[in-house]
């Protein structure tokens, strides 16, 4: 499906302005909502928490969006669940564009977190545990949804999708991601800015575990009967590392390395766990032919390599700049100057981003921490992010 992404010109006759005066005169509803969600623990290892927490999320929806059209509750063994809603469009929009929007509720804060830390608002300054990565996001996201009902102003239809286990890479919920994009005019990932910046390119990760064989014999009495695992599991951390190409956006990095067993033993195993970042698809085949190329020293080891692409890259389409053309102009119907950014990290918008979906990616908080105790989000920056997203949805309409 080929998407035509609005010209920035849609928005010349859209009062953003009157937006965000409507939401900066609720803020303290805003801060209310993300008080309530934050003080939910849901951290991606613990499924009960995530039960509770997604279960308050969508009774909060209810109140805030109303009943939607559709509910799709999609339930996992070992991961957080996926939950997808989708809400009629208004105005003279439904039925013609379908919306999607991407957010995860869950975290990387283990349970009782918030008892060392709690949530705490100083001025404009609102801290805890993932409230930039992305609580506050969600909650730009429905609030612009709100003030375009209240101004009167359509909206497409919104597919809102739920993900539970994003901070770990997205391993149930990325089949479902990809389907709520398939058809979608675009995505919007909820996701925190990067220093207020939108992130049109991301790197694709991958997860990789090098396994050696080896053939263990005394380091003394009999070296040479051995073959070790150690000395090949070495060869390949140069070789890995030396992969790396910043020029490229190229990295390679061995951050885990496990081998042997005593040290007057010729090592019979060891492993390198890879972390591989790139920035590109033609970087990606790179390093997929440079690992399955790696080949023992001494030919009575083996080598064996599992693992794979956690996520592709997310490269600056014109798809996405357009979108970026779309987001900047409606910051600039606020006074407000959009810069965008290319990120080392990965989000559920690269799934959607690799389908050839127009995506606009850290459309959320205004801030910085994320996964770090300082994390923080800025409140008047939650309102002006929520007038701009809601810029960019009616344009759809």
């Amino acid at each position: 499906m080929t998407a035509q992404v609005p010209s920035p010109a849609v928005l010349d006759d859209v009062d953003i302005a009157a937006m965000h005066h409507w939401l900066a005169d609720r803020s303290e509803d805003l801060v209310d909502d993300l008080v309530a969600y934050t003080e939910r623990e849901t951290p991606s290892d613990d499924p009960a928490l995530l039960a509770a927490g997604l279960a308050h999320v969508e009774d909060w929806l209810g109140d805030r969006l109303g009943r939607p059209r559709s509910r799709a509750h999609h339930e996992s063994a070992d991961h957080g669940d996926v939950l997808v809603l989708e809400y009629d469009g208004t105005g003279n929009a439904p039925g013609r564009e379908v919306l999607t929007f991407l957010a995860h509720y869950d975290t990387v804060w283990g349970a009782g977190t918030l008892a060392d830390w709690p949530v705490r608002i100083d001025g404009d300054r609102f801290t805890g545990p993932g409230v930039f990565d992305m609580k506050a996001g969600l909650v730009q996201a429905v609030w612009a949804v709100r003030a375009l009902r209240a101004a009167g102003l359509p909206h497409p239809a919104v597919r809102l999708l739920l993900s539970g286990d994003e901070e770990i890479g997205s391993p149930f919920s990325r089949p479902l991601i990809e389907k709520a994009s398939a058809d979608a005019a675009a995505v919007l990932v909820f996701e925190a800015s990067a220093d207020g910046a939108l992130k049109t390119a991301r790197k694709g990760v991958g997860l990789f575990n090098v396994h050696v064989r080896g053939v263990e014999s005394h380091a003394g009495l009999e070296p040479a009967a051995g073959a070790s695992a150690i000395d090949e599991i070495a060869r390949v951390v140069r070789t890995l590392h030396a992969a790396t190409d910043l020029d490229e956006g190229t990295t390679v990095n061995v951050g885990v390395l496990r081998g042997g067993t005593r040290s007057n033993v010729m090592a019979g195993a060891a492993e390198a766990e890879v972390d591989v970042r790139v920035a590109s698809t033609a970087a990606e085949v790179r390093i997929d032919e440079l690992l399955g190329s790696l080949r023992p020293h001494d030919p009575r080891a083996a080598i064996t390599v599992q693992g794979g692409w956690n996520r592709p890259a997310m490269e600056r389409s014109p798809a996405i700049a357009a979108m970026y053309a779309l987001v900047r102009r409606a910051g600039e119907r606020l006074g407000v100057e959009l810069a965008e950014t290319s990120v080392g990290g990965a989000s559920d918008g690269n799934f959607a981003a690799a389908m050839g979906r127009p995506v606009l990616d850290g459309l959320g908080a205004v801030g910085e921490g994320a996964h770090a105790r300082h994390e923080y989000v800025s409140i008047a920056g939650m309102v002006e992010r929520a007038a701009v997203a809601a810029g960019v949805i009616t344009a759809f309409a």
